[in-house]
This record gives C-alpha cells, structure tokens and sequence, in this order.
C-alpha cells in the first residue's frame, strides 16, 4: 500500500471503525534511520495501528522496532510479501521467502527490543519456490524463533517476468493453501489477503482461518468499514454515515491546512466514499477538478457533498416530472 495508506487516510478510515487494525504503508529502515522526514508520525485516533517494516538487518529491525515502540505503535509487521524491482533490490519484500533464516534472526533480534507483537506477512511463495512445503518451511522456520502471527497473501508472487501491479492480479489465487497453513500449524494466529471484497467472503474466510486483510477494496471502497464493528466486532454503536465522514474529515484537513498539509493531501483518499452510490461520480470529479492544481477550493469536501446532493435532487425531481 505505498503511498496509500498514510497517516491521513488511516485518520480517515478511523473514523468508520473503532476495531479494524490499521496498517500503515511500508516504511523501509533506511528511510527511518537516515531519512530527514518523520516517517513515523500518526494520529493518536488510529490505534489500534502496526507499522509495515521493510528490512532485513536484524539490528536496524531492532532498531526501528524499538522506535515504533517508543511513539506507541501497537505492532509491528514485516513485509515480506512486496514484489517490487526496488524493494528486491533492497533484499526486502518477498525475496525474503527464499531466506527464512534471515527473517527467523529480524525476529529475535526485535522481539529482544520490544513488547509490542511483532508478526510478518508474506505470500504463498515467490518464483520456483511455490510448493506447499516451501511456504511450510518457511513458516516453520519464523516461528521457531518466536513469530506467532502471519498474514498470508494468497499469491504467489512472480519476481522475475511481472511487475507489481501484474503480481496483484496474475498469478492465481489459493485460498486453500492458507487453510491448509492454519491446520498444520493450528496455535499460530494465521490471516488471509487478497482479491477478498465482500464480508460475505470474509466471513467464508473466517471459518478456516483466524483473521482477514482487506487491501485494495477498501481504499477503493473505503465506506464498507462503516459496518466492519457491527459485522465482525459486536459493536452497536451506530454506524456513521458518509454525511458524518465528511463533515469530521473536513475538520481535520482544517487542522492539517493550519500545519502546512494540503487539502488534496487528504481528500485524495476518499474518491471512493461515495463508490457505487448516487452522485459517486460527481463526488470523484468534483474533488479531482477542485482539489488540484494552483489553487484548490478550501473546504472541498462540504462543497463535494453539496454538489452530490444537488445532483441526487436533480435526479428526484427528473424522475417526478417523467412520472407525471
């Protein structure tokens, strides 16, 4: 989720549910030890939140790990399921499936600095490396050095031939070798990613394994956390509605405009409140033709939300004149 999910757009999810864990994108630990930016910031709305960790020197893992710890990050995952040229590059991301050895030590070695869960998410397997016993020793050999929790993409990735973007969606899916991963090893906590989009799936998902990540439906449909507490958590606390969403997230770009944010900063992430309903366009296209360029309109969200419902009007009232 590179350039994804910021702290703005896990502020903005925060505010459909209270339970979801929140990822953030991948922060590498050169970008955290030599970098000039605060890689690290976040919302102290967002927990529960776990920093991505991209690395594989145990001691800069250790290193940053004991960061996230101090600024209250409430967990720490490694990527080890990235396919990109320039993660690779940096011996990080899914390369590392085919050293589990080099994980395994990341693990001690963080695990030694904090308390805070330190877990992974990998794929099925990488390259050649796609048999069942492949992903099982790898597993295996994490665990045994005290890594409990895994979050299993359920593709394969392709490091050599496909770009990241045609290691999304080519190679096929299998959800039932990540069943098959949580029988084997049934007291480690195993989650399942990937093409899910619907809580009916999720809840297909959740009668084999012990948790499910939604990635790209959600930031392309982010509103289905709106019902993530009530479905999956037991909380009746009722559910917001985009009006509310709106009116809270152009309080916050307020507060962040007064630090020196753009507007656009946030309001990039939302485009797909509005997916599939009346007016989901004219949202899209008002905050993409308002919200860029030299001088973006203040407040563009409450003027977004004004052009959806005069939209929606106008569609009432169309309909009204045909039918009489």
């Amino acid at each position: 989720m590179l350039d994804w999910t910021d702290k703005h757009c896990r502020y903005f999810y925060r505010t459909m549910s209270r339970h979801a864990l929140l990822y953030t994108e991948m922060v590498t630990t050169g970008a955290i030890i030599f970098g000039k930016g605060d890689y690290l910031s976040f919302n102290t709305e967002e927990h529960p939140v776990a920093l991505q960790l991209g690395g594989s020197d145990p001691a800069a893992m250790a290193q940053c790990s004991a960061k996230a710890q101090a600024l209250g990050y409430d967990e720490v995952n490694i990527n080890v399921g990235c396919p990109s040229d320039r993660v690779k590059n940096g011996r990080f991301g899914a390369c590392l499936m085919a050293e589990p050895t080099v994980v395994a030590d990341c693990i001690k070695a963080m695990q030694a600095e904090v308390d805070i869960p330190v877990t992974v998410k990998c794929r099925i397997g990488i390259d050649d490396m796609d048999e069942y016993e492949d992903l099982t020793r790898f597993v295996s050999e994490v665990a045994d050095a005290g890594c409990d929790t895994f979050i299993i993409h359920a593709r394969k990735a392709w490091l050599q031939g496909l770009s990241p973007k045609e290691n999304r969606d080519i190679p096929p899916l299998s959800y039932p070798r990540v069943y098959a991963l949580k029988q084997e090893f049934p007291d480690l906590s195993i989650s399942i990613n990937g093409g899910i989009k619907t809580f009916e799936e999720a809840k297909q998902h959740l009668s084999y394994v012990d948790g499910v990540m939604l990635g790209r439906e959600i930031y392309a449909n982010p509103y289905l956390l709106a019902r993530v507490d009530e479905v999956f958590y037991s909380d009746s606390q009722a559910v917001p509605t985009r009006e509310m969403v709106v009116v809270k997230m152009q309080d916050y770009i307020r507060e962040q405009v007064a630090k020196g944010e753009r507007e656009w900063h946030v309001a990039r992430h939302m485009l797909g409140l509005f997916q599939g309903q009346p007016g989901g366009r004219v949202w899209r296209r008002y905050l993409s033709q308002n919200g860029t360029g030299r001088n973006p309109q203040s407040d563009i969200l409450l003027r977004g939300y004004e052009a959806v419902q005069a939209t929606i009007e106008q569609s009432k009232q169309h309909f009204a004149a045909r039918n009489n």
